[in-house]
């Protein structure tokens, strides 16, 4: 594989990563929570004035919760491929992939409020 190939090869990727980003912010509701979240705390930021630190903790926070978030997307969205029908293993892995979500959006709000808490009390 030349250059060319590779060079075309990754933008063709790249592009692919965005449509599955676009997908999952217009179709997706809890994708679109997560934004409004994401648009709240970075106000909350802004005007509570965090460091640098604290940034990269949201940061890494949002990054993934919002990551989780299109993962979950593309698991149901498999077994919706395989099945529309109810299925025990088709719910086991729908819930699992729905569960990391939750698990990574409550500690986001844990990080969260360990960081503006003690700027308010």
């Amino acid at each position: 594989m030349g250059y060319r190939e590779r060079k075309y090869s990754f933008k063709r990727s790249f592009g692919y990563a965005i449509t599955g980003v676009w997908y999952g912010l217009k179709k997706e509701r809890h994708m679109q929570f997560h934004i409004a979240a994401t648009i709240s705390v970075t106000i909350l930021g802004l005007l509570t004035r965090i460091t640098l630190a604290e940034w990269r903790t949201i940061w890494l926070s949002i990054g993934l919760v919002i990551s989780l978030e299109l993962v979950n997307t593309a698991i149901e969205k498999c077994v919706d491929l395989v099945t529309q029908e109810y299925h025990p293993i088709a719910k086991i892995a729908k819930d699992v992939a729905a569960g990391a979500v939750l698990v990574a959006a409550t500690v986001s709000v844990l990080v969260g409020g360990s960081i503006f808490l003690p700027y308010w009390f």
